[in-house]
């Protein structure tokens, strides 16, 4: 534990296993607010078999509250969302037994209260007396719906554009009251902020590698070697989606002029789409792996073809960190140390892709000194230290100039005026 402060922190899945981009993140953010604070977590479990870590996640807890998430009631709760005018993400995370453990807490004297996403902001937006509020938005949400509205040519459309619309005007709302509020990269920081509303801005610290455990020097290669890897939940869309266009698109010209070169779908819960892909020209789909860095370090090239990113692909920093070269797409390099032709290559159109793949196929050392370059970029900047150091600055800004006023409500004549920080 850090000092007898206490905070409060809200996440809509369990932190652990950390095998999701979201819950690496709040898993790390969870295990560095208890080296400084008492923490008091509540979290929605989305997937019964996490129970069986609530131990783990409670060493890093003064007290935890799991809560599991009825997905047949929240997606009812989303068809009201449709009458009532309400964001179905918002919709989908609103629970009265939720809230009453939050509010258990919150009776508390805290120092902090953290939502992770846009989801949990709803649970800590009534003030409350000294507690400041951070909200780590991640990524902005509703761009993601956003995108998707302008990829559909069908009724999902006017769904998904609603949700873009709806959900930005909250991700608005919460930033404007929120203490502090982060996203993922500087990118996503300025979308929130270069909205028309927008009063606070919104800061950003990025999300980090575990450049020890993602050690190629430590790993043996997995016994099913391949070429050519792409890592991922493969029930999320843009990596469904990213595949199944590479398989069709790119992979071919690549077999054309390597006919023995294999490539490996790594990733749970693979749709049936991406399943009927394994077996079939030079095509492996494994699904989960218990450790993915045996199948990064017996591969020679890493991609990330994605057509939509949103924030850091931690994908890419883990491939960068095992010292494999990549390709990829602009949307998927964002926040992560991605110099085109140093630490990676960057491709738009399939052509491109299948020229780059080839290129660090045939050329051994060019593809072993860019995997080099990307290890140690990784290091230099996208250590979790150096991301939470951000996260610190922030938080020690706004406590600094919160107790500078309480100061100066307490002995007026002696203090100097002190605004509300803006970050």
């Amino acid at each position: 534990m850090g000092d007898t402060s206490e905070v409060l922190f809200v996440t809509p899945r369990m932190p652990y296993p950390p095998n999701k981009g979201d819950k690496i993140r709040s898993w790390r953010l969870l295990k560095h607010l208890s080296n400084r604070f008492a923490v008091n977590l509540v979290t929605f479990v989305d997937d019964r078999t996490d129970f069986a870590y609530t131990d783990k996640v409670k060493t890093h807890c003064k007290t935890a509250a799991f809560i599991p998430l009825d997905k047949r009631l929240a997606i009812l709760r989303c068809a009201a969302a449709v009458t009532l005018g309400e964001s179905f993400t918002l919709a989908y995370h609103r629970s009265a037994q939720f809230a009453r453990a939050v509010d258990r807490v919150r009776r508390r004297p805290l120092t902090a209260e953290i939502a992770f996403s846009s989801a949990m902001a709803p649970y800590i937006a009534r003030a409350q007396s000294g507690a400041l509020r951070i909200i780590d938005f991640c990524d902005a949400d509703s761009e993601k719906w956003r995108a998707y509205g302008n990829a559909e040519h069908s009724l999902k459309r006017g769904a998904f554009s609603r949700e873009a619309d709806l959900l930005a005007r909250a991700e608005t709302r919460i930033a404007n009251w929120a203490d502090i509020s982060f996203a993922v990269t500087p990118q996503e920081a300025e979308l929130f902020n270069a909205r028309e509303d927008a009063r606070r801005r919104v800061d950003y610290f990025c999300n980090g590698v575990d450049a020890a455990y993602f050690d190629p020097t430590r790993i043996s290669p997995a016994p099913k070697g391949c070429d050519v890897i792409f890592v991922g939940m493969m029930n999320y869309r843009p990596n469904v989606e990213a595949v199944l266009h590479f398989v069709k698109r790119t992979w071919p010209s690549v077999r054309e002029e390597m006919p023995q070169a294999r490539f490996a779908v790594v990733g749970a819960e693979p749709v049936r789409a991406i399943r009927a892909l394994d077996g079939a020209n030079g095509v492996l789909v494994a699904g989960r792996v218990n450790d993915v860095r045996p199948w990064l370090k017996a591969a020679r090239v890493a991609v990330a073809p994605l057509a939509l990113g949103r924030g850091v692909q931690n994908k890419v920093l883990e491939a960068m960190a095992m010292g494999l070269p990549m390709v990829l797409t602009e949307a998927a390099s964002t926040g992560a140390p991605v110099e085109d032709g140093g630490t990676a290559l960057i491709a738009q159109t399939p052509e491109e892709t299948a020229r780059a793949i080839a290129r660090l196929l045939k050329d051994h050392d060019a593809a072993q000194q860019m995997g080099l370059r990307a290890r140690q970029a990784v290091m230099q900047s996208n250590g979790w230290p150096q991301q939470m150091q951000r996260f610190d600055r922030a938080i020690d800004r706004a406590l600094n100039l919160t107790r500078a006023a309480q100061t100066h409500a307490l002995y007026p004549a002696t203090s100097a005026t002190v605004g509300f920080p803006i970050v």
